[in-house]
């Protein structure tokens, strides 16, 4: 039997409290395996379990930590190392991927995930962070002269929460400050960068729908996830809004005001303030503020709200898994394949609907080819993922001893369920 393996990252999302094992304390170290690790895992133990199936390795991304890797063991391409930093400044590695396209023209890919991230997510305050890191790596993209460049922007929760200011510093605007504490900077020279970019194709990949701004945003989120308080959150969401307002203004500069048939006013520069970037324009006909209605977009609070601000610069905004899935050939692949096996580290519904495995089933379910999951943990029943195409789904942690297994070595965790999969579903 040909089996298709095609797992993203197995991460528990340590900063997901009601994605916590059982018995984990909160500050204990949660390990990940990355896709190619994943692939690994799975094929040892599937040949355990059926050893006469013939296996296709294919780690895959949603976006977000292990994109460029993705990308490249199914498309080679050229890695330029770039070194750049984390969201709290200190200085990391980090690279591009040049791909050569069959029609001769080139795409580079940016993985932002290291760039968005820290080592100690808690180390300073929320309004401190930045994305300078991640546009040190679209600068070095850009400098490539590739007509597309791809940013992967990260998981669902990066410990960077500046709406983009910091990119948009390192991309030479004004004097952006990198961070929300210091206020807005000086953005002159956006509009001026937009109409620089306008032969560029800009793609950002988001694994996640939050907007920016609102009582569903990623600042709100701050607080759901527990990495700030509920005061310390509303404190990011006025400087965020503060932000939005002063960067949408400075990426319309010098355009004709445009009216807003929803608003009752005209939608650029009318005098709205920050306040309204936070949700409140729209109907009571004063002016929307500038940038509001892109930071309510879902998906522009990805990477902190670096989708925001690659918006304002005239990218496009796109699911992450989706993307990749295409840059792959998936399609192809499963098309091959009498059976898919992919996995992730919690299957639940945002997974599914956003997520690597949820890409794989609206892959394989169209073409008949049976596809089943693995998760470290399965927070989702046989309705919701039969709905969306999934065979079958296997939670790797079912008893509580299972969670200590996987801190001590994930791999062999992951392994060690497999073989009962594969004789299931082998033929």
């Amino acid at each position: 039997m040909h089996v298709l393996v095609a797992p993203g990252r197995f991460d528990a999302r340590p900063d997901d409290g009601p994605a916590r094992p059982r018995g984990v304390p909160a500050g204990d170290p949660w390990p990940a395996l990355t896709a190619p690790e994943a692939v690994a895992a799975i094929t040892a133990g599937w040949r355990e379990g059926a050893p006469g199936d013939t296996l296709v390795p294919l780690p895959l991304s949603d976006g977000g930590p292990g994109l460029v890797d993705a990308v490249r063991a199914a498309r080679g391409g050229d890695l330029l190392s770039v070194t750049t930093t984390d969201a709290h400044d200190a200085v990391v590695p980090g690279a591009v991927l040049v791909v050569h396209e069959p029609s001769g023209a080139r795409t580079v890919y940016v993985d932002g995930a290291l760039a968005l991230g820290a080592a100690d997510p808690g180390a300073v305050p929320v309004t401190a962070t930045t994305s300078t890191g991640l546009g040190t790596l679209v600068a070095a993209a850009l400098d490539t002269g590739a007509g597309r460049v791809v940013i992967g922007l990260g998981g669902r929760r990066t410990v960077a929460h500046d709406g983009g200011a910091g990119l948009l510093a390192a991309l030479g605007v004004g004097a952006a400050t990198g961070g929300l504490a210091g206020g807005a900077g000086d953005l002159r020279g956006l509009a001026e960068l937009r109409e620089a970019l306008a032969g560029r194709d800009l793609v950002a990949l988001h694994a996640h729908d939050l907007p920016l701004l609102g009582l569903a945003g990623v600042s709100a989120d701050l607080a759901e996830s527990g990495r700030a308080d509920a005061e310390a959150a509303q404190d990011a969401e006025r400087a965020m809004a503060a932000f939005v307002h002063a960067a949408g203004a400075a990426a319309e500069a010098g355009r004709p005001a445009r009216r807003d048939l929803l608003a009752g006013g005209a939608g650029a520069g009318a005098g709205a303030g920050a306040g309204a970037g936070a949700g409140s324009a729209g109907r009571s006909g004063a002016a929307r503020a500038p940038g509001s209605r892109a930071a309510l977009v879902p998906g522009s609070g990805a990477g902190g709200g670096a989708a925001f601000a690659l918006g304002l610069l005239g990218a496009r905004l796109v699911e992450g898994a989706a993307w990749v899935a295409d840059a792959v050939g998936l399609a192809a692949r499963v098309a091959e394949a009498d059976l898919v096996v992919t996995g992730a580290g919690v299957l639940d519904s945002a997974g599914l609907e956003h997520g690597v495995v949820g890409a794989v089933a609206r892959a394989a379910l169209p073409l008949g080819v049976p596809a089943v999951a693995l998760a470290a943990q399965l927070r989702t029943g046989r309705r919701d993922w039969g709905a969306a195409g999934l065979a079958g789904g296997f939670a790797v942690l079912e008893h509580p001893d299972d969670a200590q297994r996987w801190r001590a070595d994930p791999a062999a965790a992951l392994r060690g369920r497999v073989p009962r999969v594969a004789r299931t579903w082998s033929r």
